[in-house]
């Protein structure tokens, strides 16, 4: 079992250049790479984007797995747990994240990339955030290239990968 974590802007332009390039990579990951876990975090345009494209191939592809990795919350209601099952296939919280405090969502996308095989950014290093602060995605991605991983960035994507 293949994993691929999905990593982006909050706010990406998704126009149809990028749907189509987006939905090409993830077949190709799906069929050529076999990932067939594909783990999502929160309060990303780009992870809803490619959510409802994996969400899509479900119905093709019915071994693929959308796991919901939480940066909150460690122990869950069996109500909101239940009601995650409805978007997810699983939801997960990792145990480093349990003192993270302001750096959870940090805490959480780095976990997500050193359990993945693959990660599937959408980085603009011309983005700065609205709040002028550092971009998480950012951290991300240097954290994802600093481990040696996998990393496709949609940003820098021009066509589909032969």
């Amino acid at each position: 079992m293949k994993k691929c974590c999905i990593i982006g802007h909050r706010k990406i332009e998704a126009n149809n250049d990028l749907l189509q390039n987006l939905r090409s990579i993830i077949v190709d990951l799906i069929e050529n790479k076999k990932v067939n876990i594909f783990m999502f975090g929160s309060k990303s345009m780009f992870s809803s984007v490619c959510y409802n494209i994996v969400t899509d191939l479900k119905y093709t592809y019915k071994n693929i797995k959308r796991i919901y990795v939480r940066a909150e919350y460690p122990n869950i209601s069996d109500e909101y747990e239940k009601y995650l099952h409805n978007f997810y296939e699983d939801t997960w919280f990792f145990d480093d994240n349990c003192n993270a405090g302001k750096l959870n969502y940090i805490k959480r996308n780095e976990a997500m990339i050193d359990c993945c095989d693959l990660c599937l950014f959408f980085y603009n290093k011309e983005y700065i955030p609205p709040s002028n602060t550092r971009s998480g995605t950012a951290l991300a991605y240097k954290y994802a290239v600093e481990k040696k991983k996998i990393v496709i960035n949609l940003h820098q994507c021009k066509r589909t990968p032969v």
